[in-house]
């Protein structure tokens, strides 16, 4: 494919990514869904890919999200959706990704790896628990999810997209390497969620003779499907859960996040401003000029550092 066949031709305004490919591994739901329709919004071709299925469900055990829906979601945004069921721990399911999206694109353009599903296994595999207490099967599949999974994923993706004339690669994960300097709680967790962060770092170097941007990003306290679902309520009334969980003040809906992304990916500067960085919703959101859905700004981690770090903290400070 010739580089005139790669570059964008003046997308409007409002459509910025308009010609762009992306993909968003791990879309089924939360902050990888609302990516996912947000590029789409942009006016992306946006590939979505999961687990979860209308006739599958993953190991998360949630039928009530797939990734059918998620690509009707993109599409209806504004951009074209495209399901393509892909267990990323599976290499020949990832081969065969690759391989459609090579036959019908020709390149990537935008790769987000948002890969996880493995909260099932934390409150009681990982949450107070130390490692050795862990049941290590329990502790190797988080690592596998988290961790492997993303590998596989840059692995047999990255050929695609440093065909782009300006690739970004995108590591989702939980924390900042600011904040997770602290240790995670238990060591599977730790190392599933500092290792995206290194990732970027190191895909960073490599995508820099191309042009291209690696950078890890992180939501704060989302307010995902799952995480209204434990906490007994809807998007509408999720203060409600304050009274249980203090901290949830500061939540933040996916699409905070989603929306830093698309601008991320709209900005032809990023390579100079964010390659090789950790960052998250909140640090985003005050760069590009994104409000949450309430109209708010968000600074989670900015308000973790500060309560975690010993000190009074009002959440209402950090919105």
């Amino acid at each position: 494919m010739s580089n005139e066949d790669k570059t964008i031709q003046h997308p409007a305004p409002d459509r910025p990514l308009a010609g762009r490919i992306a993909l968003v591994a791990g879309a089924t739901r939360g902050a990888g869904r609302a990516q996912a329709v947000e590029l789409g919004r942009a006016g992306a071709t946006v590939y979505v890919t999961g687990r979860t299925t209308r006739n599958r469900a993953s190991e998360v055990g949630r039928t009530s999200e797939t990734i059918e829906e998620t690509a009707e979601f993109v599409t209806a945004a504004g951009g074209t959706g495209i399901a393509v069921p892909t267990d990323h721990l599976d290499e020949d399911q990832v081969r065969a990704l690759a391989r459609r999206i090579d036959g019908e694109q020709g390149r990537l353009d935008v790769l987000v790896n948002d890969l996880w599903g493995g909260e099932h296994l934390l409150v009681g595999s990982v949450f107070g628990r130390k490692s050795w207490e862990t049941p290590l099967a329990d502790g190797l599949r988080i690592l596998e999810l988290g961790v492997r999974s993303h590998v596989i994923t840059a692995a047999l993706l990255l050929p695609l997209l440093i065909r782009s004339d300006a690739p970004l690669h995108v590591e989702v994960t939980d924390g900042t390497a600011r904040y997770n300097r602290r240790y995670r709680e238990n060591m599977y967790y730790d190392l599933a969620k500092t290792a995206p962060i290194r990732l970027a770092f190191g895909l960073g170097q490599e995508l820099a003779e191309y042009g291209g941007t690696a950078v890890a990003v992180s939501p704060g306290f989302l307010r995902s499907e799952q995480m209204l679902a434990h906490f007994g309520v809807r998007e509408e009334n999720w203060r409600d859960a304050i009274a249980r969980e203090p901290a949830f003040a500061i939540a933040e809906s996916p699409q905070y996040l989603a929306r830093a992304v698309a601008a991320l990916a709209a900005d032809p500067g990023r390579a100079a401003r964010w390659n090789g960085k950790s960052t998250s919703s909140g640090e985003l959101a005050k760069a590009y000029g994104v409000r949450d859905v309430d109209g708010s700004r968000p600074d989670a981690w900015g308000y973790f550092e500060v309560l975690h770090g010993g000190k009074e903290a009002s959440p209402e400070d950090y919105r």
